[in-house]
């Protein structure tokens, strides 16, 4: 393939040869080879594809089968009831019924009681947004027997009943409901027309066959980028072409903070097992517990902070220092920044979602969408990035190529920009407008085609 007439990112050329899913030219009025696909850009912007550093494709991929409850769509007890019981009139075989987005403004911390008094009709499961928590009817607990769980996830009152609230049980409740393995094919194709040519999946606890299943997604064609699969270090690698393992998700809540040595001996046992790990940090509690316990194991490349919702001024210095990037989603500050900023206490409120001030402070810095928590395009994260809104400081705002190069990262250093040079995997992202109108531009009609290992995986019309 050949692209001609392009601003090349990073470079002065404005042609570029792959062969073989490999840069091998980079060059000025190079000329198109017999039976070479030959794309005129035009004078568009050709850039590395974009990743995208942080979603969850298997809740992503069935999304399609739920019915979104957030608070954007619904309010009241009286709202959440009508959607729910309209949503299980068609249904004749008494199949589950499932929600999602919830959130407690729309209708208050529901428990199963809740639920059965809006009397559905159908077995109902309802997925919290913050992503750890699902919330099931008695029906719901009675067919999976919930009662008679004991795992510590199962919230229980002080009776000692349990209330249908599941926390961080995703597995336990997949593997009992018997659900669909959801295909990705839409999703991927979705992501390529946005300019995505690769995937960091961070969905926590994936079994073997659920690596399986996503290796096999992307063997097959139906997920046409590059993934790289976070994983406990016992999962081996499939060893299939553009599908790699990555470091190990770990999440934390402050409820149920772990002690620091055994944090401590957590992490050192996934360093020697060979695996960077990916903390999930929301809150400064958790961030400052990650610093103290890699203080005393050491550092890994490839250790990350996901998220780093609340980070204080004195955490910069560590995490610039010992070259820990921070995974973010600028577009979740929209989304969840109220919520967040209403259960903090007001000294950490200046403290949430940095942006331009981590960047300033030398801290390496990427992002995602985490989707299905967030919007699947990562162009939404790019404007967000860009706003300068009342409410946010001027600083933490991005220039329009800054904020869609947090995106240019490789899956294993996601905060340095990958750069488009011969002997370089041939993934990038060509748009039809000049680097200096991308500010007008910020969505995902700039994409006129998207590259994935030298192959057009879209081009627009």
């Amino acid at each position: 393939m050949l692209i001609r007439n392009a601003v090349v990112f990073g470079s002065d050329r404005t042609d570029i040869r792959c062969e073989r899913g490999t840069i091998t030219d980079c060059g000025d009025g190079l000329r198109p080879l017999p039976g070479e696909d030959d794309i005129d850009a035009h004078g568009g912007w050709l850039v590395p594809g974009l990743h995208d550093h942080h979603l969850h494709l298997r809740s992503l991929a069935a999304r399609s089968d739920v019915i979104p409850v957030g608070p954007d769509r619904i309010r009241g007890t009286a709202g959440l009831t009508s959607r729910l019981r309209a949503a299980a009139l068609p249904d004749t075989d008494h199949t589950w019924l499932c929600a999602v987005d919830y959130h407690d403004d729309v209708a208050g911390a529901l428990d199963r009681w809740t639920l059965d008094r809006m009397e559905v009709g159908r077995p109902v499961r309802v997925r919290h947004r913050c992503g750890t928590l699902w919330i099931l009817d008695s029906r719901a607990c009675a067919l999976l027997d919930v009662d008679n769980c004991h795992l510590p996830g199962v919230e229980r009152d002080h009776l000692g009943r349990s209330t249908g609230r599941l926390w961080r049980m995703d597995t336990w409740l997949g593997d009992r409901i018997g659900a669909l393995v959801p295909d990705p094919a839409r999703i991927s194709a979705a992501a390529a027309a946005c300019g995505v040519t690769g995937f960091t999946d961070a969905t926590p606890d994936l079994t073997r066959p659920e690596v399986g299943t996503l290796a096999a997604a992307v063997l097959d064609g139906r997920i046409v980028q590059r993934v790289h699969c976070m994983a406990e270090p016992d999962i081996e690698d499939p060893k299939v072409d553009r599908f790699r393992l990555g470091p190990t998700t770990v999440e934390l809540d402050d409820t149920t903070l772990p002690e620091l040595d055994d944090f401590v001996f957590r992490l050192r046992r996934l360093h020697t097992a060979g695996r960077p790990v990916a903390v999930h940090c929301s809150t400064r509690l958790q961030l400052i517990l990650v610093m103290s316990a890699l203080d005393l194991t050491g550092t890994m490349t490839g250790d990350r902070i996901e998220h780093g919702a609340v980070i204080p001024t004195e955490a910069l210095t560590w995490l610039r220092r010992n070259d820990i990037p921070v995974i973010t989603h600028p577009h979740l500050r929209l989304r969840h920044g109220t919520d967040i900023a209403r259960n903090l206490p007001p000294e950490d409120r200046p403290d949430l979602w940095r942006l331009g001030s981590l960047l300033a402070a030398g801290v390496g810095v990427a992002a995602g969408t985490d989707a299905p928590c967030g919007d699947p395009d990562p162009w939404a994260a790019v404007r967000a990035a860009v706003e300068r809104a009342p409410c946010r400081p001027a600083a933490e705002a991005l220039s329009p190529t800054t904020a869609l190069s947090l995106f240019f990262g490789t899956a294993t250093r996601p905060h340095i920009p990958r750069t488009l040079a011969p002997g370089h995997i041939a993934d990038m992202t060509l748009l039809h407008i000049p680097p200096a109108d991308l500010g007008n531009v910020l969505d995902a009609s700039a994409v006129a085609a998207t590259v994935v290992a030298g192959e057009v995986v879209y081009r627009s019309s």
